[in-house]
């Protein structure tokens, strides 16, 4: 979430502590920190630039304007107006919100011009007087929670249902609005039809707060929902590690912005272009069937969870992370209170956190409402010879984790694979294979030796040999798993 920039005006020898005390206030408040940055020019590095240039361009950049009025009224040459003065000016042109705090003084010991800044401000805003940095600072964040409020920024509201600052129905797709409807009457037998009024059918998919669009409006049909400053993070990152690490450089690095419906789509063809496919006869049905490594359907389903139940509030975005044996989906947030990693396992209730997302999701069969979605993505992933997806929180993200082949770090220990044999693993689901030549030079073996351990691991069904005698000969990972009673020997 981009920060709104608080300027801090007065004179500076006489406010010094303040402005300081200012600064650090709102930057370790627990809210106003989530919301607010502030300018100080005291802060500002050495630069060939006049001053007054420099306070009037922050001033032109922030959104609250804080003056502090006191006894000086500033440097200015006679009948000039002082720093404190123009910049109060600026915001007034400028149409800031001017919050004004006077240090409380005897009148005959204020400066004369000062008096008649005070009496100027008084005339337009109504000025709070303070005794002491806690009184100012108490002032100043109930002026600002009220600022937030009335801006609606501190929302009542669920995320997803508040209204999106600044967006008018006119940022709104009409194309989009349209398949959305067209979608979800072919797929649901939705009531609404495509010709129906843009107004109407926003407010009947409760899309609409206050006749203006909500968080869940423009990220589901809007026309450029990442430009709106509280839906900037809404983007998808998908990475493609060759590895089993991250580790830069990142050989394929996209980040994906539009709807919510845009951004699935997007990644689940960023991951599915990198994960190996086979295609089938004509005898299977009229089209060549294309199966994946990955199951598509499980791929897509923890994606979608992850667009559509993510945390929206938080700063990160969703990530997509594809290493040479698993796929990772990371998403900010955590499980609702009611469900546990063990429970998505069973049939469980569905509890989404945005439901003004999930119910268009719904309507375009993107999702069910069941609570089936991680059953379906377990037996996607069982019906393909994989092991089970995996679900854990992670430093304040859910990640849902599908193996790209069977033989995961448990399976490993279970095998009792010592070091050598889980490096070996390793290099093999990074390049698809190795010859008994390879396996010499990366382990600096005999060839007797070599061909000893890789024997080894086709016994345990780890590996399988490919090709003829000699030169021709290879091993990889074995396809899938081989069940109790099931021989070792190579497949040829």
């Amino acid at each position: 979430m981009k920060k709104s920039i608080i300027f801090i005006s007065s004179p500076q020898k006489e406010f010094r502590d303040e402005r300081r005390a200012i600064a650090d206030y709102v930057r370790g408040d627990a809210l106003l920190r989530r919301f607010f940055d502030v300018f100080l020019f005291e802060d500002v590095p050495a630069c060939d630039r006049p001053p007054n240039n420099v306070y009037l361009e922050e001033v032109d950049r922030c959104e609250v304007y804080v003056g502090l009025f006191g006894r000086t009224y500033g440097s200015s040459k006679a009948h000039e107006k002082s720093p404190t003065e123009i910049e109060f000016d600026r915001a007034t042109a400028k149409k800031k919100t001017r919050l004004v705090f006077l240090k409380r003084v005897a009148r005959e010991n204020r400066h004369p011009m000062m008096r008649n800044l005070i009496k100027k401000a008084g005339a337009q805003i109504v000025w709070h007087p303070y005794d002491g940095i806690p009184d100012l600072t108490s002032a100043l964040y109930s002026s600002l929670v009220d600022y937030l409020d009335r801006t609606g920024r501190l929302q009542t509201l669920p995320f997803d249902a508040a209204a999106c600052d600044r967006a008018t129905v006119d940022d709104i797709s009409a194309e989009k609005l349209r398949w959305l409807l067209e979608t979800a009457r072919r797929e649901r037998g939705y009531i609404l039809v495509a010709s129906t009024p843009r107004t109407e059918a926003l407010t009947h998919l409760r899309l609409l707060e206050r006749g203006r669009p909500n968080h869940a409006g423009i990220l589901l049909i809007g026309t450029e929902p990442q430009r709106f400053r509280s839906l900037i993070s809404s983007e998808v990152k998908c990475l493609h590690f060759h590895g089993t690490e991250i580790r830069k450089p990142v050989p394929s690095y996209q980040v994906f912005k539009g709807t919510a419906f845009e951004l699935v789509d997007q990644a689940v063809d960023f991951v599915m272009s990198k994960v190996a496919r086979s295609v089938g006869t004509r005898s299977q049905g009229p089209q060549a069937p294309v199966s994946y490594e990955l199951p598509k359907d499980a791929v897509t389903e923890a994606i979608v969870n992850a667009v559509c139940h993510r945390d929206y509030a938080s700063g990160a975005s969703v990530q997509v992370m594809l290493f040479a044996d698993r796929l990772e989906v990371w998403n900010p947030g955590e499980l609702p209170p009611a469900l546990t990693p063990e429970l998505l396992r069973v049939p469980h209730p569905s509890i989404p956190r945005n439901p003004l997302i999930a119910d268009p999701f719904f309507l375009v069969r993107y999702i069910e409402k069941s609570g089936t979605g991680t059953l379906d993505m377990i037996a996607r992933c069982v019906e393909a010879g994989l092991p089970e997806p995996e679900f854990e929180q992670r430093a304040g993200q859910w990640v849902v984790t599908l193996w790209r082949d069977w033989l995961t770090l448990d399976v490993m220990d279970r095998l009792g694979l010592d070091e050598t044999e889980r490096k070996l693993a390793v290099y093999i689901k990074t390049r698809k294979m190795i010859t008994n030549q390879a396996y010499q030079e990366l382990f600096k073996v005999s060839k007797a030796t070599a061909t000893r351990r890789l024997e080894s691991l086709t016994r345990k069904g780890v590996l399988q040999r490919k090709g003829t005698t000699g030169r021709g000969t290879f091993y990889e990972l074995r396809k899938k798993r081989l069940t109790k009673g099931s021989k070792g020997s190579s497949d040829r």
